[in-house]
């Protein structure tokens, strides 16, 4: 069956705020938590607010009751141990403001450092956390924006107008921004920084008369609809017919979308054109970890994108590809080309 996936990204320029909430689903697959300065992993809990737990599954009731309600406290030793966020959350009369209230807590008796900067939204942020996540959205274009946050339209339009944000405070507060959006932000600001450091080395090789440019983050939206000397549209899947330039025919819809696999090669093919005919390489381990990030973010999921090839001027050519996850906006471009 084919499908579209347009319509998020159509929004950015028809839809004025209007349109449904998030809906609750997670949008990345879980995985293991490791020490690392940034979340590495999609987890609730950043390493470094470990500590807001081991407040709450070592504190005894005095301890717990001198800085929340007897009752509060009470519910939380019944429920304890914990292990996530989303537990503590689930204890009947801990909400948004009893969580801050908590880190508050910890951080008082020395559990958590500044470090740990706090909770919002039921996720536990880091310092390098709350930074990334600032950067990324006020940032990224208004079509990624929207690619990150499918289910949260009225957020992302919110977010777009209401940018540039000092504190991580301001984006969760924003009207449409909840539990499941600041996670994809999160995810989106901090889950690809191996591959994202593959994409840099990539791109700083020498390129005497060829060479490959590769980006995480780009408007995909305006690459398409760019002037060029010379365009040809060649395969696009999942993206409506309506957000695609008029090329005067030829452009094939495809009607699978692209699996991670396809994905895989086009990076993998992208990095050998770099470096075949050069003396230097991208460093072993810098690809080794980078191309385990990518296969770890791409397995399993599906991605709407295009094929094509442009020119800026008749003495260079470029053939480029890019996918987009259809449901958590990650995001890859492989631009290959020679030059006379």
């Amino acid at each position: 069956m084919r499908r579209f996936i347009g319509s998020a990204v159509l929004a950015t320029g028809l839809l004025t705020g209007c349109g449904p909430s998030e809906t609750e689903t997670s949008t990345q697959q879980p995985a293991e938590q490791q020490q690392a300065p940034l979340t590495e992993t999609d987890v609730d809990l950043a390493p470094e607010c470990r500590g807001v737990l081991d407040y709450l599954n070592e504190s005894d009731f005095d301890r717990l009751d001198a800085a929340l309600p007897s009752n509060v406290a009470h519910n939380l030793i019944a429920a304890r141990p914990f292990s996530t966020v989303a537990q503590v959350a689930a204890v009947k009369l801990v909400g948004e403001a009893r969580l801050h209230q908590i880190v508050s807590a910890a951080r008082g008796l020395d559990y958590i450092e500044a470090e740990c900067y706090g909770i919002f939204d039921n996720l536990a942020l880091s310092k390098d956390d709350a930074d990334a996540i600032v950067s990324l959205v006020n940032s990224i274009s208004a079509t990624e924006l929207h690619d990150i946050l499918p289910d949260a339209r009225t957020g992302a339009t919110n977010l777009r107008n209401l940018r540039p944000f000092a504190t991580v405070d301001a984006i969760a507060n924003t009207s449409g921004i909840g539990v499941v959006s600041l996670r994809n932000l999160r995810n989106a600001a901090t889950l690809s920084r191996p591959f994202e450091a593959l994409i840099d080395a990539v791109n700083t090789l020498p390129q005497p008369n060829h060479g490959t440019n590769m980006a995480r983050h780009f408007d995909w939206l305006s690459k398409v609809n760019s002037s060029y000397f010379h365009f040809q549209l060649q395969e696009c899947f999942g993206i409506r017919p309506q957000l695609l330039p008029d090329t005067g025919g030829g452009t094939v819809l495809r009607p699978n979308l692209a699996d991670g696999a396809e994905v895989y090669a086009a990076v993998e093919n992208g990095i050998a054109y770099a470096e075949n005919g050069i003396q230097e390489k991208v460093d072993p381990q810098v690809k080794a970890a980078g191309l385990a990030n990518l296969a770890a973010l791409t397995s399993g999921r599906s991605f709407f994108g295009c094929q094509y090839g442009y020119a800026n001027d008749p003495w260079s050519d470029h053939g480029v590809k890019f996918f987009v996850d259809a449901e958590t906006g990650f995001s890859v471009y492989v631009d290959t080309f020679w030059v006379e």
